[in-house]
């Protein structure tokens, strides 16, 4: 039976209700390596980038790799079942993995994959990964052979009228994006100056980010005179092509509350992909032509979902692939009315002390743009906000965050998220900041984990490392009041909640993790975020030579 326009349009929207009735949708661990220069790191090709994204993962969660019933795993260059490849080192377990490609929105699809199929019900635990190696330069198209997936929007913007500038010496990528930004300085008196505030910004963000590719401050002149790539857009206000990994597990409420992980759960209240409409080809608006369109639709859908506002948000990462994007983005997400981002980033209202900190991780024009695993650096960025463990880069007061990321040819897809559980604050045991009181609460942690490894050299391992982590802080970073709460968590009176008493169930874990490895291939072990060794030996060695806990600068090192 042939079905018309009107029901095929009703049968869409009982979907779409039906689908908002699902179960709630959990983050509980995150990972992501640092993103790096194509070729800048010797040895890291995806199959390591993914080993430690996911090593750190299911740290950050306390689980076992045996806990994931399915994995998602997102990358835009590279052959076929990169994923599985990807995964098969943390264990040949028989799941499904499942390899998915958006362009520049491959996390956050490998990441909205996760979530719809815990939301209904077909699983409780999947952990989405994404990845990529890149090439240095702009993106070029690979295959010569066959139409590309962006002739059409190329088409388009070839004929419109309104400010754009067809050079055919520039990448196309620039051309769109900043084609799109001349588009909005007719309509609307944008400046040159404003799309240069909105690099200047997430370049200064960048620098608490360890993370991030690049970690350097400019002025605003000085990423104005940056060399020129498509008028209005210079070098600066482009991100870089990049290497890196990130991963997120996502899980049900009742997977939670069984592995209790109450402490570690991030709601996701709504996540909406939304692909290319009639107006992306249609308007001969190059800002449509970019995803505009897209963006604001997933962006209602979110909030409607979420039952929020853009005023009840604090936090937000955006794809700010370039500074034009992120301006038109303020206005697509309802940050303010449109034609007004240049006013809105000249105000400060997206950054520390305004309305919102919009990309605090120094978004992907600082941190780097590896296509697979930006969306899900974001989660892990946004996930670290909402836990207040995101350090320097922590924005007062988080309660709800949001995450836009886009890909071209096209998908848009909207995050919004809130910390689940409120921690019990009521004060159990203190250790004040005396030497005596501190070092017998640590001790009686060691003694529990010691009761657990099974391994020597693991034993030594972690119960350094808990020392390093526990004990020498608490001696030497004053205000030093921890305490143990009713439901266990640590806390610190004056400073951010800590979780240095949960090392010792994810030290634990990972010996878990070592001991069911039959190969050895989980044996990773981290230095601020780089690899030390797989050698339980040499790593052993590396950490007896930390004896001296009196220097502050060598109490940093974590596995």
């Amino acid at each position: 039976k042939k079905i018309q326009g009107s029901q095929l349009l009703n049968s869409q929207e009982r979907s779409y209700s039906l689908m908002m009735k699902g179960r709630k949708v959990f983050v509980v661990g995150v990972g992501m390596t640092r993103f790096e220069k194509p070729g800048g790191r010797p040895g890291f090709d995806y199959t390591v980038m993914v080993r430690e994204a996911v090593t750190k993962c299911l740290l950050d969660a306390g689980l076992q790799y045996n806990a994931v019933e399915m994995a998602v795993a997102g990358y835009v260059y590279g052959d076929s079942t990169c994923g599985q490849r990807g995964l098969y080192q943390m264990g040949m377990t028989g799941i499904p993995v499942v390899n998915v490609n958006n362009n520049c929105s491959t996390g956050s699809t490998a990441l909205f994959t996760a979530s719809k199929l815990v939301q209904g019900g077909v699983y409780d635990c999947i952990l989405s990964v994404g990845f990529e190696m890149m090439e240095r330069g702009s993106l070029t198209t690979k295959y010569k052979d066959r139409p590309t997936p962006m002739d059409l929007h190329v088409r388009a913007m070839q004929s419109t009228t309104e400010g754009a500038d067809l050079n055919p010496s520039s990448p196309f990528a620039p051309q769109l994006f900043g084609n799109a930004g001349r588009e909005h300085s007719n309509r609307y008196g944008t400046t040159s100056a404003q799309y240069a505030a909105v690099a200047t910004k997430n370049h200064k963000h960048s620098v608490n980010n360890p993370y991030s590719q690049f970690r350097d401050e400019y002025t605003c002149e000085q990423v104005s005179s940056s060399r020129a790539v498509h008028n209005p857009l210079t070098l600066l206000q482009c991100c870089p092509t990049s290497d890196g990994a990130a991963a997120a597990i996502i899980a049900s409420e009742e997977f939670v509350i069984q592995n209790k992980l109450q402490s570690k759960a991030i709601e996701i209240l709504a996540i909406e992909m939304v692909t290319d409409m009639p107006t992306t080809l249609e308007s001969g608006s190059c800002m449509d032509i970019i995803g505009c369109d897209m963006s604001r639709q997933a962006a209602n859908r979110a909030y409607t979902r979420a039952n929020v506002g853009p005023k009840d948000i604090q936090v937000i990462e955006l794809h700010d692939c370039f500074s034009t994007n992120e301006l038109l983005t303020y206005e697509a997400l309802g940050l303010c009315e449109e034609g007004m981002g240049g006013l809105l980033v000249e105000s400060g209202q997206t950054t520390y002390g305004g309305q919102w900190v919009v990309n605090p991780s120094g978004g992907l024009i600082s941190k780097g743009h590896p296509l697979g695993a930006t969306g899900l650096a974001q989660c892990f960025e946004l996930t670290n906000q909402l836990r207040s463990t995101a350090g320097k880069r922590q924005t007062p007061g988080a309660r709800i965050a949001l995450q836009h990321n886009i890909g071209l040819g096209g998908a848009c897809v909207v995050a919004i998220y809130r910390k689940a559980y409120e921690v019990d604050d009521t004060p159990g045991d203190i250790a004040e900041n005396d030497e005596t009181q501190a070092k017998d609460i640590v001790d009686e942690f060691i003694q529990n984990v010691d009761k657990q490894l099974k391994i020597n050299n693991a034993d030594l391992i972690f119960k350094r490392s808990l020392r390093l982590n526990l004990y020498s802080r608490a001696l030497h970073e004053p205000p030093t009041v921890y305490y143990v709460g009713n439901n266990g968590a640590a806390k610190q009176d004056m400073n951010q909640a800590g979780r240095y008493m949960d090392l010792s169930t994810t030290l634990v874990t990972m010996a878990d993790i070592i001991r069911d490895s039959r190969e050895g291939l989980v044996n990773e072990f981290y230095d601020n975020g780089m690899l030390i060794s797989n050698d339980i030996t040499e790593t052993s060695k590396k950490f007896d030579s930390l004896k001296d806990l009196t220097k502050s600068e060598k109490l940093n090192h974590k596995l």
